[in-house]
């Protein structure tokens, strides 16, 4: 049976993939920072069956190395799939209140541990040479920049899924990147704030998974018709084309 690396599994938009992973009827390797993550996320997803912990550093430069580690040595399942979506403080401060302090943790917390998921997974899926996917979800906000805090994490991640798609696009892994226009809670939060369950928005995951023509791709989800019937556009853009259509603009 094949297994997804979950990385911010306790979150969210984690606890959603999780879901995604065990209703296709794959296993789970969930990153979690210590036992009581685990125990929050077998809350939220509602079983413990399947899923098998790991704890780890994600912030680290050395945390998702020392898991890959792991599985290398036989100690944790092999994956044949990863599932990034680590985040970090969504609070209201003005650019300028923006402590150095703030900024350097932000990035650190939802920049540096996604570049790092990816840097420490990719050769791993590479080498099996067999028919794999890498997903990252990104958030709106990067655009909107209601909150300056995390808006400004996202533009690098909106870059890096760019270069990923365009560096996998003719190998074994399907990259993609979701990118989320709404708000997403676990469940019992969810249905107290009038917002999408991590349950219902799965649906989106197991789409991506189920579906090989979805590659090189950012997955558009901005209300709930997005979860079922995705809309997606290609990140590869032809440089000469890409620019040809700035200057028409002008």
């Amino acid at each position: 049976m094949e297994n997804v690396l979950v990385i911010g599994a306790t979150g969210n938009i984690g606890t959603s993939a999780v879901t995604a992973a065990l209703r296709s009827k794959r296993q789970v390797l969930a990153v979690v920072r210590n036992q009581k993550s685990g125990e929050k996320l077998v809350k939220n997803v509602g079983t413990s069956e399947g899923i098998t912990f790991v704890e780890a550093d994600v912030v680290s430069d050395t945390g998702i190395k020392g898991v890959v580690e792991q599985v290398r040595a036989g100690k944790l399942p092999a994956f044949q799939h990863v599932f990034t979506c680590v985040g970090a403080d969504y609070i209201p401060v003005a650019l300028k209140d923006i402590t150095p302090a703030q900024l350097r943790d932000n990035m650190a917390r939802a920049f540096d541990s996604n570049f790092y998921a990816y840097r420490e997974t990719i050769s791993y899926l590479l080498e099996q040479g067999k028919p794999a996917t890498y997903t990252i979800c990104t958030g709106a906000m990067g655009d909107l920049a209601i909150f300056p805090l995390p808006a400004m994490t996202q533009g690098p991640l909106y870059s890096m899924a760019t270069a990923a798609s365009r560096e996998n696009a003719e190998t074994n892994v399907r990259f993609n990147e979701i990118y989320l226009a709404m708000r997403v809670e676990v469940d019992e939060e969810a249905k107290e704030h009038g917002v999408t369950t991590a349950s219902e928005f799965a649906a989106v995951y197991e789409g991506i998974l189920s579906r090989p023509e979805i590659r090189s791709s950012r997955v558009n989800v901005v209300d709930n018709g997005d979860i079922k019937d995705l809309k997606y556009e290609t990140k590869v853009l032809d440089p000469q084309a890409f620019l040809r259509g700035i200057n028409s603009q002008n």
